[in-house]
């Protein structure tokens, strides 16, 4: 996951350096260079927890910084700016993905607490 996190990454700041200089380009740009590479940072964050309470907290916060790139891709989507489908889709996928976890470790909190 930190390698598919950081190809994510990647991703998203190729799409970047094609859009315009556009003042509203440019912010966009800014929020989503930000948004894209916080879901990896974050992410190391998670593999570094000492707790579950601190590991599903880490991962939540992976799993909104993918929502709000998924926003942003969204935007830049609406405008025609760049063809971002590959990297909504990865945004997705990596929501999905963080979503299990946390729905996995919830359950397993849960159940050996019982």
């Amino acid at each position: 996951m930190k390698h598919r996190t950081k190809q994510f990454a990647l991703a998203v700041i190729e799409v970047i350096e094609f859009l315009t200089n556009s003042a509203s380009a440019k912010v966009i740009s800014h929020q989503l260079t930000k948004a894209a590479t916080f879901v990896g940072a974050n992410y190391r964050a998670v593999c570094r927890t000492i707790s579950d309470d601190e590991f599903i907290s880490k991962l939540q916060i992976a799993l909104e910084e993918a929502d709000e790139t998924c926003y942003w891709l969204e935007l830049i989507q609406a405008k025609c700016w760049v063809d971002v489908s590959n990297q909504l889709q990865g945004a997705n996928v990596l929501k999905a993905i963080f979503v299990s976890s946390l729905k996995t470790i919830k359950s397993r909190i849960k159940n050996s607490s019982k």
